[in-house]
């Protein structure tokens, strides 16, 4: 089976799902899945640096990359258009047995699902969060234009819907598409045990050997929430801790997040290391006490899965998909979002640290249990398949391939 994967960027400045797509490929290619990746230059307000026009391999994976036009215009950035990508599609998409489309509304998943609607190539659609309540009451006007106009017709043509929570799942039913939709959830790839993680990432970050450590690690976004966090954690200036703000984002609303550390004084208790990958990643995980997001709104909530990974248990809230999942396995503490209320919970983390330490303790088996790649992939394959076996269009590429 032959399945080529579309996705607008695979930047790490892009967040948890770009990274995610990378290793849902590997893992379907260690399972005989011929998965290839098609995407553009993309690198936020900047553009990576590599072969552009054919495949390379690229983080064990392989993808061929496309120039993306680049104004200084934002929006028209954002878009990711690349003209390109386009006619590469146009050429050879009968050459797949089933378009896998991660992400809507930008121009490359866009006009992939239009070309593969044209050729009658089957596809499935990852909506990334996008069709959630809080998502398309951002920018309502141009969304809603664009589902009426474009992105609506697409997702309907699709052979299915993938949704990666039941949350995402119910949220998209009141736009009444018709195709069947399903939930697998995002997998993980565990990273191996760092000897004396806590006592290193101290001295890295150069604070005592038993300050605890609450982190934040995701793109900085409102959505996340941390105009609520923050006040919350200045509520309890009078208790010890390190407040740890792991990420970047857009240059306008990092200067926002860091006058809200000021104004709710809380800077002497902050740092900001900016964007972590590797090593500095995992140490910053494994040698936290706590991990927050108290998000408005998420289709999954990578960050969360990589820290219960990590042995660490989690502060998050009930737009974050996961939330039932830790409330119910008790991997951690679910808050609603108001400043009050995270306030509190974090005041029970601080003052109650060996049941933090329980839920950590539970958590890294959990999804070693249920979250790896290599089990996602395999319900990931059985959709492929059962696709596959009824598409007319397969079954002539297949003839035609004899």
């Amino acid at each position: 089976m032959k399945v080529l994967h579309v996705i607008p960027s695979v930047a790490l400045v892009r967040g948890g799902p770009s990274q995610s797509i990378i290793e849902m490929v590997k893992a379907l290619r260690s399972k005989d899945v011929d998965a290839e990746i098609i995407t553009t230059n993309d690198d936020g307000r900047d553009l990576l640096d590599l072969p552009l026009g054919k495949f390379i391999d690229y983080q064990q994976v392989t993808i061929q990359f496309f120039p993306r036009f680049s104004p200084s215009i934002h929006a028209i950035r954002e878009f990711a258009y690349s003209g390109d990508f386009t006619i590469w599609l146009w050429q050879n998409i009968r050459n797949y047995d089933l378009l896998h489309i991660n992400s809507i509304f930008s121009y490359p998943s866009t006009i992939a699902m239009i070309i593969a609607r044209c050729q009658k190539v089957p596809y499935i659609i990852i909506p990334q969060g996008l069709l959630c309540e809080w998502s398309l009451q951002q920018k309502t006007l141009k969304k809603k234009i664009y589902l009426k106009l474009i992105e609506k017709a697409n997702l309907n043509h699709s052979q299915s819907i993938c949704f990666t929570s039941i949350t995402e799942q119910e949220e998209a039913s009141q736009l009444s598409l018709t195709p069947p939709s399903f939930v697998i959830p995002h997998g993980i790839s565990i990273s191996p045990i760092i000897p004396n993680a806590r006592e290193n990432i101290r001295k890295y970050l150069n604070i005592p050997a038993d300050e605890p450590i609450i982190l934040f690690l995701s793109r900085l976004h409102p959505k996340k929430g941390l105009n609520n966090l923050i006040p919350a954690l200045g509520q309890l200036s009078n208790y010890r801790f390190t407040f740890v703000i792991a990420g970047s984002g857009d240059p306008e609303y990092e200067t926002e997040v860091k006058t809200l550390i000021t104004t709710h004084g809380i800077q002497k208790k902050t740092h900001f290391v900016g964007f972590v990958k590797g090593e500095i990643k995992d140490l910053l995980l494994q040698g936290a006490d706590v991990f927050t997001l108290t998000s408005y709104s998420e289709s999954f909530g990578i960050a969360v899965l990589e820290s219960l990974a990590a042995g660490v248990p989690v502060i998050v809230t009930p737009g974050v998909p996961l939330s039932d999942i830790v409330q119910q396995q008790q991997l951690g503490y679910v808050t609603e979002l108001n400043v009050n209320a995270i306030s509190t919970t974090i005041q029970n983390f601080l003052n109650n640290p060996q049941e933090a330490q329980n839920m950590g303790d539970r958590s890294r088996q959990f999804i070693l249990d249920n979250y790896t790649w290599d089990k996602i992939a395999l319900k990931i394959i059985s959709v492929y398949q059962d696709i596959t076996s009824i598409s007319p269009n397969t079954v002539q590429l297949r003839k035609r391939k004899l």
